[in-house]
């Protein structure tokens, strides 16, 4: 492989559009990301909550420094993920803005339950998480948020909601790896080699 001096490379810049057009390929699972206690809490939709470590265990969340929950999170050192599934569409658009609500009125139609650190949890979603947070750090437009896991509660749902190409799409265990058996798979092959 040969790889070009930096010095000699053009440097074109790359559009927001093209950039935001070139992520909506990489499907991501949806999550809910929750912050704050009390009465003064707010969440929002992400998908990009992904695994740092399993010893200990730690998650990475990007979250806009704009956003309502980062100062909560920075002033409390803790923040909830909930992994959602299929069927709780209704919470992701609720939580992505969709219907102008903001704050604690994002939670209202869903059970909460609150998390050891004081953060709301979902009720009903595939995972949850309570996390502290270990460290942030603020890049460009964003915070990356390093939360050690210090609470995960599994459900035994298998049915998971998904953002690609601009739009919420249900992956469910059974029905996709059914309908991808029958595709992927000659007959002849599943009948034994």
């Amino acid at each position: 492989m040969n790889v070009v001096p930096r010095d000699l490379m053009t440097e074109i810049p790359v559009s927001p559009a093209d950039f935001r057009g070139a992520m909506r390929h990489l499907t991501g699972g949806v999550s809910i990301i929750t912050a704050g206690r009390g009465k003064d809490i707010t969440g929002m939709t992400v998908t990009s909550v992904t695994s740092l470590s399993v010893e200990p265990p730690t998650l990475l969340v990007s979250i806009n420094r704009d956003a309502s929950s980062f100062p909560l999170i920075k002033r409390h050192g803790a923040f909830g993920v909930s992994i959602l599934n299929a069927d709780q569409l209704d919470v992701a658009e609720r939580f992505a803005g969709k219907g102008g609500l903001k704050g604690a009125d994002r939670f209202a139609g869903s059970h909460w339950v609150t998390a050891v650190s004081g953060v709301p949890l979902l009720v009903g979603a595939l995972s949850v998480f309570d996390c502290e947070v270990e460290e942030i750090l603020e890049r460009h437009s964003h915070g990356i948020v390093i939360g050690r896991v210090s609470d995960v509660r599994n459900s035994t749902r298998n049915a998971a909601l998904a953002y690609w190409h601009g739009q919420y799409v249900a992956v469910d265990q059974d029905e996709d790896a059914a309908r991808l058996a029958d595709v992927s798979v000659p007959a002849r092959s599943r009948r034994g080699i």
